[in-house]
């Protein structure tokens, strides 16, 4: 959630993120950061090199969150928590990863550690996260595969 606030406040989205709005700010952000812009030895250009990396990274994680590609990628999500089981998931400070035996990972933002346990600890983890975990957070399809994971 950390994360999200944070992109959020440098492209300067207020609530829901929308893809036109976020893509001027992205533009307009690149162009100020931009490390060709600052000349070799200019004290501003490795700070430059830093917030465009930092300027590309959330332009792609907050696209990939967004309700727009949300919606777009329904279907597939579905697809996916209906009739695939979880192969193995990880759980980071509020992040929940879930890999499925169909190879696709999910990232679910907001999710507990009494959540997690709740889930560890259910004799039926499918059902668990179809009850508990797919409905009630914000999630999004992770670049990550299962020769990665």
């Amino acid at each position: 959630m950390k994360r999200i606030n944070e992109y959020k406040k440098l492209f300067g989205v207020e609530s829901e993120v929308e893809l036109k709005t976020l893509k001027k700010s992205y533009r307009d952000l690149v162009k100020e950061w931009h490390p060709d812009k600052f000349q070799n030895g200019d004290e501003k250009q490795e700070e430059a090199e830093i917030q465009s990396r930092k300027i590309i990274d959330g332009y792609h994680f907050l696209v990939s969150i967004a309700p727009e590609t949300i919606e777009a990628n329904l279907e597939s999500y579905t697809e996916t928590i209906t009739n695939s089981g979880i192969e193995d998931y990880v759980h980071k400070g509020l992040l929940l990863e879930i890999t499925f035996l169909d190879g696709s990972t999910y990232e679910y933002f907001g999710v507990t550690k009494p959540v997690y346990i709740k889930m560890i600890n259910s004799d039926k983890l499918n059902r668990f996260a179809k009850r508990s975990i797919y409905p009630n957070y914000l999630y999004r399809k992770s670049k990550r595969t299962m020769e990665q994971a």
